[in-house]
């Protein structure tokens, strides 16, 4: 073993980091410079350790309250969730900042919380993981100097496999996008002047994979034989995981096979059971052996209104949950079969036994939640009253789960039979034990894959990627639909238009080659069905 890497706090070493201003010229700007980051051994490791907590930063973008979605990662989780159709506010709709993307309204380049704070947030984390590549010479560095430049790698080739997926637009047939047709997003790297960061174009598609490829081969270099003592830092087995989840976007389907089981083996971790799915203190709050990527909280690093918990726990008394109730599409939770634990995340809307959700919120609280609550996300301890104690949560960025799902769909784009067969595996060893699916066209596979996913990551955000890639469509309209109003009654074969995400008019005004070379605005473009 060639080193292993210890941290000290990230919540006191994030500051150093996220205390400089934001310059509009250069969409990789708001950290330290490269200079400042590898001025010392303790600034760089300041760096490395800064990044973890940038990355649940709460008012990340602006440095202070102006958007309750400036939330950091967990902004694309949250907004992931609503574009899917798969989550919806059950409660108060009124009160969801994250509405536009159920809706498809106001997704255009001006509007700034759907189009800038997730662009900016980003190339914020982009510059960060820029700062400490750039600090570090491999030639003369330490074998924990290489492994910091190795994680720095993942995280950057992660950012730009999520401005890809995000990006990179998908036919459609609600806007035109042939003329920016296999573009991504400007590519931004260490070397990268504020010169040429005015004049970047958007990368092909062929050469955004080739740099992120390059991005976690050294990644893989550099954290060999490394161990690392937390994950909250990406270790071997994340670079593997994120490589697999680039090349299923390729749809290079026998190497993602292969690296998702890299990553399996690399990580040393196991599918969640039903007791850590359903702990009422510590369900999707604490990391655990599952969990091979997380990101953290900490009471300094987020208000009451802008963090994950507050988001998504119904149970919480503070933040907007408890006004908007995050609940579950009703014919994606009607599919849930009653053996598969997992049904019990969300309220049946007949009430059934309250003590079977193990919610530490009493009888009556219970009668008064809205059919289809999620109760998946739990505060802190159980403590739904001090936000300061009870959102203080880890935050999952990548579940071993995932890694078995993309395997089973690799599978079946060369051999059917043998991707049934892995995804029968998973389901009925982990999740529903009379689990029994068959398949006889890769459509029906991918139909199956796609339900699955969405019960097994729901509100984390990860299967937006397959839908876009796959083209599954999102159908929010059907009688009986709990959708909260008619602005959501829409249905899009294939993909959402606003799956195409837009580029800031801020920052086309910064860098002239993206003039002309934006994806078309899809607000409204969808017909209101009811």
């Amino acid at each position: 073993m060639k080193n292993i890497i210890k941290f000290v706090s990230v919540a006191a070493l994030g500051a150093v980091l996220l205390s400089s201003c934001i310059k509009e010229t250069f969409p990789m700007s708001a950290t330290a410079t490269t200079e400042q980051v590898g001025a010392s051994a303790s600034a760089l490791e300041a760096s490395v350790n800064g990044i973890p907590a940038q990355m649940a930063q709460g008012y990340l973008v602006y440095g202070e309250q102006t958007y309750e979605n400036d939330m950091a990662y967990p902004l694309y989780m949250i907004t992931f969730a609503e574009m899917t159709g798969e989550m919806y506010a059950v409660g108060d709709a009124g009160y969801d900042h994250y509405q536009s993307a159920s809706t498809c309204l106001n997704y255009g380049p001006t509007d700034t919380r759907q189009s800038y704070v997730p662009w900016r947030t980003m190339y914020m984390f982009v510059k960060s993981a820029n700062d400490v590549i750039g600090a570090i010479n491999e030639e003369t560095a330490s074998d924990a100097q290489l492994a910091y430049k190795g994680m720095a790698h993942v995280y950057r080739a992660f950012c730009y496999f999520m401005l890809t997926s995000m990006y990179e637009p998908v036919e459609n047939q609600y806007t035109d996008v042939s003329k920016v047709l296999g573009l991504t997003v400007p590519i931004i790297t260490e070397k990268t002047t504020e010169a040429e960061a005015k004049n970047n174009p958007r990368a092909p598609h062929d050469e955004m994979i080739k740099f992120i490829l390059e991005d976690l081969d050294k990644a893989e270099e550099y954290l060999a034989g490394t161990t690392v003592s937390s994950k909250m830092f990406p270790s071997l087995a994340v670079a593997y995981g994120v490589r697999a989840k680039v090349l299923m976007l390729d749809g290079q389907y026998a190497e993602a096979e292969e690296y998702a089981n890299k990553a399996i083996a690399a990580s040393g971790c196991r599918p969640l059971t039903q007791d850590e799915w359903e702990n009422p203190t510590t369900g999707f709050n604490k990391a655990n052996d599952a969990w091979m990527w997380y990101t953290t909280y900490s009471a300094e690093n987020m208000g009451n209104l802008c963090n994950f918990t507050g988001w998504m726990s119904a149970e919480a008394d503070w933040g907007y949950a408890s006004l908007t109730i995050p609940g579950i599409d009703k014919a994606l939770y009607d599919r849930i079969p009653e053996t598969d634990f997992r049904k019990h995340t969300w309220v049946d809307p007949d009430k059934m036994d309250y003590y079977k959700y193990k919610t530490v919120r009493n009888a009556e609280w219970f009668e008064e939640i809205p059919a289809y609550t999620s109760l998946k996300f739990r505060c802190v301890d159980g403590d739904f009253e001090t936000y300061s104690v009870g959102g203080v949560c880890d935050v999952p960025m990548m579940r071993v789960e995932e890694m078995y799902y993309i395997a089973a769909e690799a599978k079946a784009h060369t051999d059917l039979a043998a991707g049934v067969k892995a995804l029968n595996d998973f389901v009925k060893t982990y999740r529903q034990p009379d689990y029994n699916f068959n398949a006889s066209t890769l459509d029906a596979f991918i139909d199956e894959y796609v339900f699955q996913k969405k019960i097994e990551f729901w509100g984390e955000g990860i299967s937006f990627h397959d839908i876009k890639r796959l083209k599954t469509g999102v159908i929010q309209y059907y009688e009986g639909t709990n959708a909260p109003g008619t602005n959501f009654y829409i249905n899009c074969e294939g993909i959402k238009p606003n799956m195409n995400f837009c580029i800031p008019t801020s920052e086309i005004e910064n860098n002239k080659a993206l003039d002309g070379f934006n994806n078309p605005n899809p607000s409204g473009t969808v017909e209101k069905l009811g």
